[in-house]
C-alpha cells in the first residue's frame, strides 16, 4: 500500500490525500492530490524526489503574501511546475493583513467557519484550480493545518468522503505539530502572528473539524450547497470528482 506521508527533510507535513473511500464506492486517487505545510526549505534532495518520483506539476500557495516574504518560496520556484498564488487572506492596501476581528475571541472552530463564509471568493479560486488541472498537486499554507485543513475538509467533502474519515485526516496533523510549531516560533514574523490568533491554534484536535463540518452543513445543506456559494456549478464540481475519484 502507498504510504500517505511523503517523507522530505524539509517539510514535515506534506500528505498524499489518496486512497480516501468515498460514500458511493470511489475512492480518491493515489498521488494526485497532496496537501503540506511550507516548502520553502525544501532540500535539493526532496525537491528531486518531488520532481522525479511524485511528478509534482502544480503548487497552490494559500499563504499571504506577507507570508512568502518573510518564508520565501524555496527551491521548487527553480524548477517547471506551475505556481498559484492563491491566499485566503492577504494584505490589504494599508499592508495590514486581513484578518477575521477579534480572532483571540473565537474558538478555531469558528475562525475556521469565518473563514468559509469570508474567503468564499479566493476558496472558489482554489477548488476551481484544482478541478482544471491534470497533474499531480499540492496545496500549503504554513503549517499545513488551519487554511490547508479547510481546503481538505472542503475538497474531501465534496467528493463524498464520510466526515470521520475527514477528522482522521485533519487530526494526522498532530504527529508533527510540535516541530511544525518549532519551526514556525524560529522565525519572529511567525512568533508574532501566534499572539493574534485563537488560543486553540496550536492543536489539531477532531471536536474542531467536527464542529466545522456541522457548522458547513447548518448553513449550507451540504458540502455541494457550499461548493455552489462559492461559484462551482455542475461542470466545475464534475470536474473535480472526475479527475480525483476513481
Amino acid at each position: 500500500m502507498l504510504s500517505r506521508r511523503v517523507d522530505l527533510e524539509g517539510c514535515l507535513n506534506f500528505r498524499d490525500l489518496g486512497g480516501y473511500p468515498t460514500t458511493d464506492g470511489r475512492t480518491v486517487q493515489w498521488r494526485l492530490l497532496f496537501r503540506a505545510d511550507s516548502l520553502g526549505q525544501l532540500t535539493p534532495k526532496d525537491v528531486a524526489d518531488l520532481r522525479d518520483d511524485v511528478g509534482l506539476g502544480e503548487i497552490i500557495d494559500l499563504r499571504s503574501t506577507r507570508e512568502i516574504e518573510i518564508d520565501g518560496r524555496g527551491l521548487l520556484q527553480h524548477e517547471a511546475i506551475n505556481f498559484h498564488h492563491l491566499p485566503l487572506f492577504d494584505a490589504g492596501a494599508d499592508g495590514d493583513e486581513t484578518r477575521l476581528e477579534p480572532p483571540q475571541m473565537l474558538s478555531l472552530a469558528e475562525m475556521y467557519l469565518g473563514m468559509t463564509e469570508r474567503a468564499r471568493e479566493p476558496i472558489g479560486r482554489v477548488l476551481s484550480t484544482i478541478a482544471g488541472t491534470q497533474s499531480p498537486l499540492v496545496y500549503h499554507c504554513a503549517a499545513g493545518k488551519d487554511r490547508t485543513g479547510v481546503i481538505s475538509a472542503l475538497i474531501l467533502g465534496i467528493l463524498g468522503v464520510e466526515d470521520d474519515v475527514i477528522v482522521l485526516d485533519y487530526a494526522a496533523t498532530r504527529e508533527n505539530l510540535d516541530a511544525i510549531v518549532a519551526r514556525l516560533n524560529a522565525s519572529g514574523g511567525y512568533r508574532d502572528m501566534w499572539k493574534e490568533l485563537p488560543p486553540d491554534t496550536l492543536h489539531a484536535d477532531p471536536e474542531t473539524m467536527i464542529e466545522l463540518l456541522d457548522g458547513i452543513r447548518e448553513r449550507h445543506g451540504s458540502m455541494e450547497g457550499y461548493a455552489r456559494t462559492v461559484g462551482l456549478d455542475d461542470a466545475a464540481i464534475a470536474s473535480l470528482r472526475e479527475r480525483l475519484l476513481e
